[in-house]
């Protein structure tokens, strides 16, 4: 059963990785994710479905077009990979906790299970749409909202008034912030740490977005001590919050539980 579960995971990671390069390419330049088809960015012929295999095809094809033999990036292949290991690891950390009692019934381990895989999808995308183009589209914030009201309900795994909450207080967070800092908070990073709250609740969008502002630091320390950047250069945070998020979702519950134990707060 578990075997079943584990190639079912990762052919669907592997193909929402494929989908997922398309929303990574045309949403920040405002293209229709429907037309055209697939096609290749030097010839402009259209993809055949035999070359659209994730991963299998790059490699048949060397990297190149079928037709003119145009250079196939390899962050496509990577995409898909990371999305199918992404995806597994949510459902092994899922399916350790539903053999710990977590989830009594299949069908809500079930649900949260597609929600988070739903979530994690949106992480992904938004951490590399911010990283290479340093925005967060709306288009994107309001696919994430759309998920939100459908399978925050049918998981239950969080109450309506944690996430609503987490919500309100996460996207009121970096709006403040923002307005403290006069831009240095993105307005798209607000939109996303909001919807963040609606899948996530207060307890865990609050350690999501602290452990999201210590990666980034460290990352933003890192790269101006190496001279890759200076304290006035402009630093993406979607992929920080991305990963505070991942974290926050995954093992949420335990950092908790280990911080109060640390600290002798019961």
């Amino acid at each position: 059963m578990h075997s079943y579960w584990v190639l079912t995971v990762i052919i669907f990671g592997l193909l929402s990785g494929s989908f997922l390069n398309v929303l990574i390419y045309r949403l920040p330049r405002g293209e229709s994710i429907i037309r055209p088809a697939s096609h290749c960015l030097a010839c402009g012929v259209r993809l055949a479905w035999y070359d659209l295999v994730p991963v299998v095809s790059y490699l048949v094809l060397r990297g190149r077009c079928r037709r003119c033999g145009g250079r196939i990036s390899p962050r496509y292949p990577a995409v898909e990979i990371l999305t199918a290991a992404l995806f597994l690891l949510v459902y092994a950390v899922l399916r350790s906790q539903a053999e710990a009692g977590a989830f009594p019934q299949e069908s809500r381990f079930i649900w949260v299970l597609v929600k988070y895989l739903f979530f994690t999808a949106g992480l992904i995308a938004a951490a590399l749409i911010d990283l290479e183009h340093r925005l967060i589209p709306n288009r994107l914030v309001l696919g994430l909202l759309a998920g939100a009201a459908v399978l925050v309900p049918l998981a239950r795994d969080v109450s309506l008034e944690s996430s609503a909450a987490g919500a309100l207080i996460a996207g009121g967070a970096l709006l403040f912030l923002g307005w403290v800092t006069r831009g240095g908070m993105g307005g798209g990073d607000v939109k996303f740490a909001a919807v963040a709250g609606l899948y996530l609740g207060l307890q865990k969008v609050l350690l999501g977005l602290f452990l999201g502002a210590v990666l980034g630091s460290v990352a933003g320390l890192v790269l101006i001590a190496a001279g890759k950047r200076t304290r006035k250069d402009y630093i993406p945070f979607g992929p920080y919050l991305s990963a505070g998020f991942l974290v926050a979702m995954l093992w949420g519950e335990e950092l908790v539980r280990w911080y109060r134990l640390c600290f002798g707060m019961g």
